[in-house]
């Protein structure tokens, strides 16, 4: 039996799955409704493909598979599009790739961010909560944080404009965003990755008394919860991805809601490489520096349960 025959039979079959029906779209009102679709049609086409594995035991799989999908329904949309946030090099990927271009060539010229898979690790475990995500803009207006992998965030809704500030301390930030929401401090919550890095974070805002979820994985979807007025999360702060961070961005800028970051190199390689790239360290970037300009359209795609609708 060949290679190819061998893994041909050990990849698992499909089934389409009821979560990858629930598609958000924002945005879609600057583009032409074809370039929309094919956008949305990419996200869904990366979570039925994420989907056979889910449970599996296996994310390289799964997020090589979402790659592979999304980019075969990028390739003929009707845009030219250039990738300034993709898999790259923290992923090792061959496709949708940093500087990669996509599209038809007809079209408006356009910036792309992807996140094939959030949430591999969700996949991998059989946990709900990963997403697949795109995010377009006009062509020079994404922000690009080469070299770059994590950085600080301080998320939420409209009325935190003006409020909030990354160079506040976490408590303080707690305190005025439970002013301006006219609710006491004992009713924010709090989004924060569950990461060692995040320990002395979580017990500060625990100390002021903020209810606090923790998220394993799944740093696009918290950001949106908390920058969605009324929803579960008032607040999404702490150190997650960079390349997550530009395309969360262009989804709060859709949302008018509330976001500063500043880049956060995780170890003395990546400082290296970060100050090699000349990034100002000590910048804090608002909406305007991730994302400058109004015309953003965001599409994402829950990875459903595997099981057939």
């Amino acid at each position: 039996m060949s290679s190819n025959t061998t893994a041909d039979a050990a990849r698992p079959s499909t089934s389409p799955s009821a979560g990858t029906s629930t598609s958000t779209v924002l945005g879609g009102e600057h583009y032409a409704a074809d370039l929309v679709a094919a956008v949305r049609a990419a996200t869904v086409a990366a979570a039925l493909a994420a989907q056979v594995w889910f449970g599996r035991g296996d994310k390289n799989a799964a997020d090589a598979a979402a790659v592979a999908a999304m980019r075969a329904e990028l390739l003929p949309a009707p845009f030219a599009g250039y990738v300034v946030i993709g898999e790259g090099e923290k992923d090792e990927a061959p496709m949708l790739a940093n500087g990669e271009e996509l599209g038809s060539g007809d079209g408006p010229a356009c910036d792309i961010a992807v996140d094939p898979l959030d949430g591999t690790r969700l996949v991998q475990e059989g946990l709900p909560g990963s997403v697949c995500v795109i995010a377009l803009a006009p062509r020079g207006t994404l922000f690009d944080p080469r070299d770059v992998f994590y950085m600080d965030k301080l998320i939420s809704s409209a009325p935190a404009r003006g409020i909030l500030d990354l160079r506040a301390t976490p408590s303080q930030n707690v305190r005025r965003l439970a002013e301006a929401l006219g609710k006491p401090m004992t009713e924010i919550t709090v989004a924060v990755l569950d990461k060692p890095r995040h320990v002395r974070l979580v017990a500060e805002l625990r100390g002021v008394g903020a209810r606090v979820v923790l998220a394993g994985e799944g740093d696009v979807s918290a950001a949106i919860d908390a920058a969605t007025p009324g929803g579960r999360i008032d607040l999404a702060m702490g150190i997650g991805g960079t390349p997550e961070g530009v395309l969360t961005a262009c989804a709060i800028r859709a949302l008018g809601g509330f976001m500063e970051a500043r880049l956060a190199p995780q170890s003395d390689d990546q400082l290296r490489l970060a100050l090699a790239a000349g990034h100002d360290l000590q910048r804090v970037l608002t909406l305007d520096d991730l994302v400058a300009s109004d015309r953003v359209l965001f599409a994402s795609t829950p990875v459903g349960s595997g099981e057939s609708s």
